[in-house]
């Protein structure tokens, strides 16, 4: 693994900081800052390719 730190982990942050900045407390600042960040990851692990969007949204279930 390379010292550059991955894009999942940048996204991460820049989704809990986003929430930071726009939470004025409470517990639905808690949730949005949890989620946010969950975004975040998810679209740098995407930009890295450790995850394929693409692939697990286009699946259709069989049955």
């Amino acid at each position: 693994m390379s010292p550059a730190t991955p894009y999942s982990w940048i996204g991460l942050l820049a989704g809990l900081l986003l929430a930071i900045a726009g939470a004025v407390g409470g517990a639905g600042a808690f949730f949005g800052a949890l989620v946010l960040g969950a975004v975040g990851w998810v679209v740098g692990a995407q930009a890295e390719g450790r995850i394929d969007l693409v692939a697990a949204l286009s699946r259709r279930s069989r049955g």
